[in-house]
């Protein structure tokens, strides 16, 4: 067996977030937190970033599995609603870099797993909308810190993944203000937190699956074993 080649999104920044040289200060980064990378070896594939210039459809054609991270705002002109006035940053390129993945994904039988930011990117290209402003989402503890339990719905990828076999629950980190709001076409809630805002999405009839929390900051989640194995030849 070939280890899968699974590419994963960023954000785009300028290098002024680094100790650059001033001439330096507005020059692009592309950039993504270290802690999707180790998830994606750890597991056994071959992680490779991928800059907003790809092309989406030349990238699939290499690709055999896309992590969709985590990052700024979608554009809620992606799911035809106004910007709410506690909305937060958002970036259109990116947006229209990874709609188009997620699609391509989508069509090619290709593998995806959304993280945060991912998951409601993927529930939008399909044609679901988000709440685009909640309180008391985003912790202050460590990342590593699970904060609050989720409960998972039965019959879906992430109960059989993460779901206590006792309970159907487990414990995850929280740093999001939005969640998803209607499903979007072929989407099922795969898990809620106590007030019933949904915490994972799946996709049954696609390779498909997302979780608001950030499970790469746990260390050897099942979840990443699951896209590595999926995105196996």
């Amino acid at each position: 067996m070939t280890k899968p080649l699974v590419g994963i999104t960023g954000r785009r920044r300028d290098a002024s977030v680094l100790a650059a040289p001033s001439g330096f200060a507005d020059a692009p980064l592309d950039i993504f937190f270290a802690d999707y990378a180790t998830s994606v070896a750890t597991a056994g594939g071959i992680p490779v970033f991928l800059p907003l210039d790809g092309d989406p459809d030349e990238l699939l054609q290499r690709l055999d599995a896309v992590l969709f991270a985590g990052g700024e705002d979608v554009d809620p002109s992606n799911y035809g609603e106004s910007p709410a006035p506690q909305l937060g940053a958002t970036d259109r390129h990116r947006d229209a870099f990874e709609l188009a993945l997620v699609r391509g994904a989508l069509a090619e039988d290709i593998p995806l797993l959304g993280i945060c930011r991912g998951q409601q990117l993927l529930n939008v290209a399909l044609g679901g909308t988000l709440v685009q402003h909640l309180d008391g989402h985003s912790q202050d503890e460590h990342r590593a810190e699970r904060t609050h339990p989720v409960t998972f719905v039965d019959g879906t990828r992430q109960a059989a993944l993460l779901g206590d076999r006792g309970a159907g629950t487990t414990a995850v980190n929280s740093f999001h203000h939005q969640v998803v709001d209607r499903l979007g076409d072929g989407v099922v809630a795969a898990a809620h937190d106590a007030a019933g805002s949904i915490e994972a999405i799946d996709v049954p009839d696609a390779r498909a699956m997302a979780v608001q929390w950030h499970p790469e900051a746990f260390g050897g989640d099942p979840v990443f074993q699951w896209l590595v194995k999926e995105g196996t030849r």
